[in-house]
């Protein structure tokens, strides 16, 4: 009769078992937390510089600035993560809650007159973002269109068809319901942190432990192997795409409310700022790796800096030039550290 002992397997035959179980257990990887330095050592310097920095209301004031730039970037995030991009998402995020604008306020308010219940209009913008997500997949998933030159195409024509809807006006007489994300606070903190952290919870879940997650990734690895494997890609391609008109919908919400009003120029420009917050967030631009928290991190440390810079006085010019400089180094510091070329 052979002892425990003899039957037991070596160590070195456990030890990378426990490894898998380990990595299975532990909600956060550490190179997942590779930007928190970064964000710690923002915090120090913005301490050192102006002593406001670090005040309770300025960092609220810094979450709640960036929380439509959350959305954004969550949304765009998980495009990229399966394998593509969406330009337009910047646009979205100005259409859609116009269209929601318009079918409540009155025609005196530059109103389309049609006065639908708040409820429709609230409705309509997640639609709205959501609807152009599908015609995007229409053209990219089902046409196989070049995904870069169809999002900045639809870009374009959004953009255009927000100015015309508005010419020139901005919209601003609508419920106080349509504010309420922007400008309302619960414990202290703006509703909208309260909306982008749920955002990010959820879907970080999702991509993480459900099979539609686990799908997503797999796409932006291997499209071909993932459908080998019996992915249906097209459709979760798709639904990424529609999932992330969607959020950027719900962010041009956000931003809405903040400002108090929608106008012709709602979110243009934003789509750099997204890309920078996804790519120094380790995001691949080749689709396939990276993580929600890596991309919650950018958007952190990018909103920390423009109020760092604005504290400081520096021109907003000269901000989009720096987002411009940090994206360059980011694609650098991912090419020397993991070898990846980060081609689209």
């Amino acid at each position: 009769m052979t002892s425990p002992l003899e039957t037991a397997p070596p160590m070195h035959d456990l030890a990378p078992a426990r490894a898998g179980r380990a990595r299975r257990v532990l909600p956060v990887r550490i190179r997942d937390l590779a930007l928190l330095p970064a964000v710690v050592l923002l915090l120090v310097i913005g301490a050192v510089a102006n002593p406001g920095f670090l005040d309770r209301d300025n960092l609220v004031n810094i979450l709640g600035a960036s929380s439509a730039l959350g959305l954004l970037v969550l949304a765009e995030a998980m495009i990229l993560i399966s394998g593509r991009m969406d330009l337009s998402l910047e646009s979205i995020a100005g259409l859609a809650p116009a269209l929601g604008f318009l079918v409540v306020i009155p025609a005196a308010s530059a109103g389309f007159g049609t006065e639908l219940p708040t409820w429709v209009g609230l409705l309509v913008i997640p639609l709205a973002g959501a609807g152009i997500g599908a015609v995007n997949g229409a053209l990219i998933v089902g046409l196989g269109l070049n995904g870069f030159i169809v999002t900045l195409a639809m870009n374009i024509v959004l953009r255009g068809v927000l100015i015309g809807l508005v010419s020139g006006r901005t919209l601003f007489n609508a419920p106080d319901a349509f504010f309420v994300l922007g400008s309302r606070e619960w414990l202290g903190v703006p509703v909208s942190v309260w909306v982008t952290a749920l955002c990010f919870a959820l879907a970080g879940f999702g991509l993480r432990y459900h099979r539609l997650g686990r799908a997503v990734y797999a796409i932006g690895g291997s499209a071909p192997a993932a459908r080998a494997a019996g992915i249906r890609t097209a459709r979760v391609g798709w639904a990424v795409l529609v999932a992330g008109g969607a959020l950027a919908g719900v962010a041009g919400l956000v931003i809405a409310g903040r400002v108090g009003a929608v106008g012709a120029n709602q979110g243009s420009g934003l789509i750099f700022t997204v890309f920078a917050a996804a790519v120094i967030g380790g995001i691949s631009l080749r689709g396939g790796r990276g993580s929600l928290l890596g991309a919650l991190l950018g958007t952190l440390l990018l909103g920390m800096l423009e109020n760092l810079l604005t504290l400081a006085q520096v021109s907003t010019f000269w901000i989009q030039a720096i987002y411009g400089g940090i994206i360059l180094l980011a694609l650098v510091v991912a090419r020397l550290t993991t070898g990846e070329a980060q081609e689209s």
